[in-house]
């Protein structure tokens, strides 16, 4: 699991965040804002400052107006809100210019025309110094020689510059999740509750570009978590999605997407930013599965040989067609509830509602289809009638009586009503297009739509007659039903393995900040009549199971329940239990010079600063149960969380 951010008090985060919207985005304090990437970035801050501003006029001003009872001053104020709130208006569609809510950014590859999506943009982040931090704790805590260290501190860089700057395709993943999985590693063996490395992990906001910063790991590995579902929304919407391969692909990218939100929604809490909040990953986890659930829709309307085109394949449509409006109804409300509609691009938003009509009416144009084009099918009624009305068990009265209708003349009438309600919706959703000023330069989304309303037109003349005197009758909804429900998929982590960057330092089970050590030795053991009077328990590090009171090992100031980290001179820490065994018996009567770490279960060494550790007596359980490490380490992934788990090896040597 994600750790629980650990802020350093109560409201740091929004400390923070305050500290570095006021002073954190000049141009020539930060190096982030003199790049490309960075310079929109200061700009959205800007903006950002100038609507708290708004904001914060405009409630003295409210307050004002409720207060006073002057006409004169009434009408002044009443004044002074209508010029504020046409300049908050201004403010948020710059802002929504330069924030993620250019839907136009990530066109589908390919020819077909299809409904845009919705891409995210990734979080923008600082330069960041890991030397000093951990240099300290390898040379304080771990007792290492720190200079030592600096390959694997510049490879550390190397991988977090990396995965500031990926590409906006499948291999961008790659350094993405290995620099997450790296945190994991970190987060394991430098982190010690309840303290932090030292460091200020500064992020951008990827909704409204307020800078941020935390001094938590976690805080990091959520920034890239978030910039992973980010990641692959953008692969999701820039998929061509007019062939299936393409549709698989974008379905693929879109619930992959939902699950990292998910993943930060459930584990994740007291974000510093807006972007990372419980109300906006809620929303972003509602908006890719709409987006997925649209692909499925897509990816039915695809021709197909072998599909039929019947009745029940166009009942089917309208019935996935109302399940995709449903899904951005949702969406929709969500969106304009508060927290989020505070920091939502409004042109999300409007695509949102959009999509909602749009998809509504296409279910009605389907329904029409099915009544009007589709022979008579006695067999049909049944299903005919389960996608026009709810559930058996709803109690609602059935739209036609005891059934569809089965005359021609009738299906034709029902047909024509349900055109008529898909123009209808089809005309609303081209008025809300044309309402956002940024979905009106979204010409592949007019051109949909257009194209939508001239085939719904088109059929309803064809189905219209000069003799139609009387009004038709208002068609009824459609169910909405989907044979296919997208599902929440967390991120591949497994696909990219990676090891421990500093493996040297020993195994996460015994060499790690949340433990304290005291190094012994080195100590010299000679072989007696009955061997060396110890017992050897595990791998890597290898365990000191007992001690045989007397014996050369008593003598030498051994312990049970001493880790064997050097035998002469030879560091041994991943070392197997069958290789220290096989070393200790092939040593003559000279003996063997061993340094062993002895944990300590209360006192604190200096360098820990006072952390709580945990008890002698459950690492020796923990080593006991489980068998932790290998002589190398394997190329092989954390888990995603954290989430160790390594099969038992209840291994005791005899003496050697």
């Amino acid at each position: 699991m994600i750790p629980e951010e650990r802020p350093d008090g109560p409201g740091a985060g929004e400390e923070s965040a305050r500290l570095q919207e006021a002073g954190g985005v000049r141009k020539g304090s930060d190096p982030l804002a003199q790049s490309p990437r960075g310079r929109p970035q200061s700009r959205r801050a800007r903006v950002r400052q100038q609507i708290t501003k708004e904001l914060r006029m405009r409630t003295g001003a409210e307050n004002l107006y409720r207060a006073t009872s002057n006409a004169w001053v009434r009408e002044t104020v009443a004044l002074e809100l209508s010029y504020v709130n046409s300049s908050l208006q201004l403010l948020k569609e710059e802002l929504d210019e330069l924030s993620g809510g250019r839907v136009e950014a990530d066109r589908p590859d390919g020819e077909g025309i299809t409904v845009p999506m919705i891409p995210l943009g990734l979080k923008e982040t600082k330069e960041l110094d890991w030397s000093t931090p951990l240099k300290e704790l390898i040379s304080g805590h771990f007792g290492e020689d720190s200079a030592s260290y600096e390959a694997e501190i510049r490879e550390l860089e190397d991988l977090r510059q990396a995965a500031r700057t990926p590409s906006q395709s499948e291999a961008g993943l790659g350094p993405l999740m290995a620099y997450y999985n790296q945190l994991c590693f970190l987060d394991a063996r430098f982190v010690a509750p309840p303290g932090n490395l030292g460091l200020h992990f500064h992020w951008y906001d990827s909704l409204t570009g307020v800078p941020a910063q935390q001094r938590a790991l976690a805080f990091e590995k959520a920034s890239v978590l978030f910039n992973i579902g980010a990641l692959h929304t953008q692969i999701g919407a820039r998929q061509d999605r007019s062939c299936p391969e393409g549709t698989q692909r974008a379905i693929e990218a879109f619930q992959r997407a939902a699950g990292a939100f998910s993943l930060l929604r459930e584990n994740f809490s007291r974000a510093p930013s807006p972007d990372m909040s419980p109300a906006s990953l809620s929303m972003l986890e509602r908006l890719m599965t709409a987006q997925a659930q649209e692909c499925i829709f897509e990816g039915l309307l695809l021709p197909s040989p072998e599909a039929p085109q019947g009745c029940l394949a166009q009942l089917r449509l309208a019935q996935e067609a109302a399940q995709v409006a449903a899904e951005y109804r949702q969406v929709h409300q969500t969106m304009t509830q508060p927290p989020v509609r505070d920091y939502v691009p409004f042109p999300w938003t409007t695509l949102a509602h959009v999509k909602a009509e749009y998809f509504r009416a296409l279910a009605h144009y389907h329904a029409a289809l099915a009544l009007c084009d589709s022979p008579r099918a006695e067999a049909d009624f049944p299903a005919r009638q389960q996608a026009f009305r709810g559930p058996p068990a709803t109690p609602e009265p059935e739209p036609w009586g005891a059934g569809l209708p089965r005359e021609p003349e009738e299906r034709r009438k029902l047909g024509k009503a349900h055109l008529k309600r898909s123009i209808l919706g089809q005309e609303e959703a081209l008025r809300l297009h044309a309402v956002g000023r940024a979905l009106r330069r979204v010409d592949l989304l007019q051109a949909v739509l257009a194209q939508a309303l001239r085939r719904s037109l088109a059929k309803y003349s064809e189905l219209d007659r000069e003799d139609d005197f009387l009004e038709t009758a208002e068609a009824p909804d459609i169910q909405p039903k989907t044979q296919q429900k997208p599902e929440i998929r967390a991120p591949s982590f497994s696909r990219v393995k990676v090891t421990d960057i500093f493996q040297r330092l020993g195994p996460l089970s015994v060499f790690s900040a949340r433990n304290c050590w005291r190094l012994v030795g080195p100590v010299h053991v000679t072989r007696g009549e009955a061997g060396f009077g110890l017992t050897l328990r595990g791998d890597a590090p290898v365990l000191i199971a007992a001690v045989i009171p007397g014996g050369p090992a008593a003598a030498a100031g051994l312990h049970e329940g001493d880790y064997i980290v050097s035998l002469n001179g030879q560091p041994c820490k991943w070392w197997r239990h069958a290789e220290v065994v096989a070393q200790l018996r092939g040593v003559g009567d000279e003996g063997v010079s061993l340094q062993v770490v002895t944990l300590l279960p209360r006192a604190d060494p200096p360098s820990t600063q006072g952390h709580h550790r945990p008890a002698l007596g459950a690492l020796l359980r923990s080593q006991k149960e489980c068998g932790w490490g290998a002589p190398t380490p394997a190329r092989a992934g954390p888990r995603p969380f954290l989430g160790w788990s390594h099969k038992a090896r209840g291994r005791l040597s005899p003496q050697p």
